[in-house]
């Protein structure tokens, strides 16, 4: 795979993933990151999935059942996601925001909801825990999100978190932008 923003994810959390891990994919979508968060947390580990859209619990469900993998797989918002896990227990949380590929194009992730569920992301993150994440924009979702989350980062506690924005400075079509989270 070439240089782009689901590969330096995917590395980041090869990196940041050991085997007993405790994971949250906040956006399961077609489960791809939920079964990489998987296959590294090892029987040893938990991960939980998050997805608003019985398609992509679906989807998550049919490849973790192919690939003889286990997930908490749940049909709620990732708004939420502290109803389900409790604090600093998380060791990394990944989202995808935007909206599902294939899915239903009016259904996709909003500024106000998407800002509260990183807020409830770090309330999760144990200390020396990780955040991938990835900002899909443009199209029916345009870039209000976007741009909300990117001033929202520059407002996180820099005294327990560091915060990595990254810009593809020469591709077009607006290309996901990847950002990555590390807890003190």
């Amino acid at each position: 795979m070439g240089l782009n923003t689901l590969s330096l994810a995917h590395d980041f959390i090869r990196r940041h993933v050991q085997p007993g891990a405790h994971c949250i994919d906040a956006t399961a979508g077609r489960g791809r990151d939920t079964a990489l968060l998987c296959e590294l947390a090892g029987s040893s580990g938990h991960v939980w999935a998050f997805d608003i859209q019985q398609s992509a619990i679906d989807q998550t469900n049919a490849l973790l059942a192919s690939r003889g993998l286990s997930a908490e797989v749940i049909l709620d918002s990732h708004v939420n996601m502290a109803q389900y896990v409790p604090p600093e227990s998380i060791d990394c949380i990944v989202f995808n925001f935007g909206r599902l590929p294939g899915g239903d194009p009016n259904i996709f992730t909003t500024p106000d909801a998407s800002i509260q569920a990183v807020e409830t992301g770090l309330s999760l993150l144990k200390p020396g825990g990780v955040m991938s994440l990835s900002l899909y924009y443009g199209g029916a979702n345009g870039y209000e999100e976007r741009d909300a989350l990117l001033e929202y980062f520059r407002t996180i506690d820099d005294h327990k978190y560091s915060v990595l924005t990254c810009d593809w400075a020469n591709r077009k079509n607006d290309p996901p932008i990847p950002v990555f989270l590390w807890r003190a």
